[in-house]
């Protein structure tokens, strides 16, 4: 490495890119949530995927120049992090962008003014590429900035030009690499060496748009899209092997270190990699859960999970036991709080979060490693998809996991068979879109060029006048539709409510001259609300004027349904805890959901308490004060935002006053009083941390009584008991059942008993041991083992397996061995039932002496019994 390189903080790095930027006329706008807008992809993976819409003209740019900082997570290629120096699944890309600005030129002379003066890299350590057919950046190097043309080198395609998909903008691209041995020439220069380069700015001239041809076009409006590399620069200046030993991420991989008791410095490389993947996944958890992500298995909560059980795993195999992720969390999050102050405000939740996943994967870690062990021990040539699904669905191994293990030993995993086993359910790691797809998708994408997004004016009115803009059938343009015809629609302007915020859609109809169309839903697509109707009467033509209405009964319930989830979740923080966060919800006619982090379970009475608080807001008819104020006036008022939802730099405030204060675009009732009553139908646990609370308010509640008092009084006519006796009524048949199936119990063990014992005679001798291998019919699970047990006992040194078909598609196998088939022939009921199992189409195990198995083939149990009874008699004999 060069002396003369100055040494730059991570952070000095990026406020140095954000400050020269910003004396050059661009606006610094802060990093955008990991959760992105944009459906086609589950967390924001690169730095212009916020600015998608306008590239893509589907939203004006509030400004001609910004720049940013923006979070970024990656896990498709999660197999090469920790093991070569600059992959990771959390980065930073610094990027400045143009809409319809400035373009190469200029692009092109401030990434080289920043590299070489404000970086300070030496001019003869940048080597640039070029798109092949990119004259006009290659003149610019050579003649503008001065670089020498045997070092600009021209790249095809697949490396130097930019594509948002099959269709859409896109453009060559220049890189900036550097050079860590100039020593070695200017001949036969290899760019894809990452020994000799890294490339650590790429500039986008995006200057065409491709048709479903691939015939491009000049753009009207060219763009610039740049990204340079946080980590990478950091690697640069401060002169590390790579990315993970920079201020940005090795205080991490210290603290680590510390907790294994290990001096990095003198670590093996299988200690260092892991190392440096718990360096690099705890910045990736610590500011998903920032962002309102939480583990699930399901979408980006199952990214989380995966992250967050990988870092688990490898503090394992540096030797750490027990908990010790929220230790690391806390360095990662002071290292990023001056930059992204949200971690820190969200320290507690993010700390209960990774404590929760971690203690969880802790239970059964240890016996999912050891299944695993038991399983390479018998040197498989390829693990089996039954015994993935095992690990995945028992122990909560990621099948990801086990293929890293597995890889680890030279193996690979049956993912076919895996797949069987899950049946229906993907592999939801894979569930994630690495890549942005910008291409202008379906009819209703492609209007944004030719007109304006709708106006809402249905805060105010529920009835208006409006133009057709568009008319759709099945998502295609036409002129007009005729009477019969399913339809979607955009308007000019529109009264409906278009779905969003978790409140559904308004309904209602559209008429005009001999015209009804009936609307049953509204969404809102790139800024347009799409009416979704059937059109009953006449024929619509784009450019018709109509009366829109909604169904004003349907907008009141979804009113007072929204305005109740408002005060549900003020009650929630008031008695539950003040941390609770809002994690979903769904408004509709007839019921609310509303899912939240919560510290803990709720107790009864916690859910009888909130609901008389929701309930004594409704009677004390507090008015609604709405307004639209900017972002930061909103938060110091004390308004409640929702992690991961997305705001504009002005918003919208519903106040209750001294109640509620929420950031809300949705519909809502002028006076808590029209709400009528409330009430929680149901309370329960999704998954870890995350509550539901089911509910209804208003007319909903009459609906609901209806039905309940509808079923209470056929339980009494049933029953023939007064409504209040149900209950006891209820407690009684339940406890008869109960005395009777206990003494159906008793005669099931009795009569299995009885029918083991007639099986003794059939007992074969092996050397000095007994054998015994039957089928025992359509016996219950309990009633076999209870066999398996007494036929063991009474044949002394004995191994016995016992199976039976108890229902369709259900198969149950027990085996019994002595101590002495144990200690001296080495084999063990738990390994030796599974095995067989297997040939069933299941598995299971269970201690050395008695074991249980289950599996689903009936058609294959006297084959495994067949099975059995000669491994048996190998194994004893």
């Amino acid at each position: 490495m060069a002396e003369s390189l100055q040494y730059l903080s991570g952070s000095d790095i990026r406020d140095k890119f954000l400050y020269f930027f910003e004396t050059r006329q661009h606006k610094i706008l802060p990093s955008a949530s990991l959760v992105p807008e944009d459906p086609t992809v589950l967390l924001t993976i690169a730095g212009m995927l916020p600015f998608k819409p306008i590239f893509l003209g589907q939203k004006k740019a509030p400004q001609s120049r910004a720049t940013t900082s923006q979070k970024c997570i990656r896990t498709n290629d999660i197999e090469n992090v920790g093991r070569t120096a600059r992959h990771h699944t959390f980065f930073e890309m610094l990027g400045n962008f143009s809409f319809g600005d400035y373009f190469k030129e200029q692009a092109i002379e401030w990434a080289w003014e920043l590299s070489t003066q404000v970086y300070k890299l030496p001019a003869d350590r940048i080597i640039v590429s070029v798109f092949q057919d990119d004259d006009e950046a290659f003149a610019i190097w050579r003649d503008k900035i001065g670089i020498p043309a045997h070092r600009i080198q021209r790249m095809g395609e697949k490396d130097n030009f930019w594509k948002s998909g099959a269709t859409g903008p896109c453009g060559p691209c220049s890189e900036l690499y550097y050079d860590f041995h100039p020593e070695l020439g200017d001949k036969n220069i290899d760019l894809e060496d990452d020994s000799r380069f890294i490339e650590f700015y790429n500039l986008v001239f995006m200057q065409y748009n491709q048709d479903a041809e691939g015939n491009r076009t000049l753009l009207e409006n060219k763009n610039i899209d740049t990204g340079l590399g946080l980590e990478r620069m950091a690697q640069i200046l401060q002169q590390v092997p790579n990315n993970y030993e920079t201020d940005l991420i090795f205080p991490i991989i210290k603290t680590a270190a510390e907790i294994a008791g290990i001096d990095y410095s003198k670590a093996d490389d299988k200690t260092k990699t892991s190392l440096k993947i718990i360096g690099d996944h705890v910045r990736s958890v610590v500011h998903m859960i920032a962002d309102g992500v939480t583990a699930s298995n399901t979408d980006r909560g199952y990214v989380l999970r995966r992250l967050i059980r990988r870092v688990v795993r490898h503090g394992r195999l540096i030797g750490i036991d027990g908990n010790f992720i929220n230790k690391v969390a806390e360095t990662a999050m002071a290292l990023s709080e001056s930059a992204y102050p949200s971690v820190r405000e969200r320290e507690e939740f993010i700390k209960n979060e990774l404590k929760r996943e971690e203690t969880q994967f802790l239970k059964t870690l240890e016996r999912g490693e050891k299944l695993l062990a038991d399983i390479l021990n018998k040197k498989p040539k390829q693990i089996l998809g039954v015994d993935a699904f095992t690990l995945y669905d028992t122990y909560g191994f990621p099948l990801e996991l086990t293929q890293e293990i597995a890889e680890e030993q030279g193996l690979t995993v049956d993912v076919n068979g895996f797949e069987a086993e899950m049946e229906q359910q993907r592999i939801r790691a894979r569930a994630a879109h690495e890549t942005i797809d910008l291409t202008v998708q379906g009819s209703i994408d492609k209007l944004a060029e030719h007109i304006h997004p709708t106006e809402f004016s249905g805060y105010t009115n529920l009835q208006d006048t409006a133009k057709v803009e568009a008319v759709l059938i099945e998502g295609k343009t036409v002129e007009n539709a005729v009477a019969g015809t399913e339809i979607q629609l955009i308007l000019d302007t529109t009264p409906f409510y278009a779905e969003s915020g978790g409140q559904i859609g308004d309904k209602g109809y559209l008429s005009g001259d001999n015209l009804v169309i009936r609307i049953a839903d509204v969404q809102k697509e790139s800024g347009f609300f799409v009416h979704y109707g059937k059109v009953e009467r006449g024929t619509i033509s784009v450019g018709d004027t109509v009366n829109a209405t909604i169904d004003r009964a349907s907008r009141r319930r979804v009113q007072a349904n929204h305005t109740a989830t408002h005060l549900l979740q003020a009650a929630l923080k008031k008695v539950v805890d003040d941390s609770v966060s809002q994690a979903g919800s769904l408004v509709e006619c007839d019921r609310l959901r509303f899912d939240f982090n919560s510290p803990r379970a709720l107790k009864q009475e916690d859910i009888q308490q909130v609901e008389e608080l929701v309930n004594t807001w409704i009677s004390e008819a507090h008015e609604a004060d709405v307004n639209i104020m900017p972002i930061a006036e909103a938060k110091t008022k004390g308004a409640t935002a929702m992690f991961g939802e997305k705001y504009g730099d002005e918003v919208r405030v519903i106040d209750f006053s001294g109640v509620s204060m929420e950031l809300c675009g949705g519909t809502h009732v002028h006076n808590t009083a029209e709400i009528g009553a409330f009430k929680i139908i149901s309370e329960t646990g999704i998954s870890s941390g995350v509550r539901r609370i089911e509910a209804v308010a208003g007319a909903a509640i009459l609906d609901y009584l209806a039905v309940r008092d509808k079923i209470v009084k056929e339980l009494s006519d049933k029953f023939k008991v007064k409504p209040e006796e149900v209950s006891e009524r209820v407690n009684n048949l339940q406890a008869e059942l109960k005395a009777t199936q206990k003494e159906l119990e008793a005669v099931k063990q009795e009569l299995a008993l009885a029918k083991s014992d007639s099986l003794l005679s059939q007992a074969e001798t092996v050397g000095e041991y007994k054998i015994l291998v039957a089928n025992m019919g359509e016996m219950d699970a309990k009633s076999l083992q209870s066999a398996a047990e007494r036929l063991q006992q009474k044949l002394g040194e004995a191994a016995v397996v016992i199976a039976s078909i108890p229902s369709e598609g259900k198969v149950s196998l027990v085996a019994a061995f002595s101590p002495k088939v144990i200690k001296e022939k080495k084999l063990q009921a738990g390994k030796f039932i599974g095995g067989i199992a297997k040939i069933c189409g299941g598995g299971g195990g269970g201690r050395p002496n008695l074991a249980q198995a289950g599996g689903r083939d009936g058609s294959k149990l006297s084959e495994a019994l067949d099975v059995a009874k000669q491994q048996l008699i190998e194994g004893l004999s």
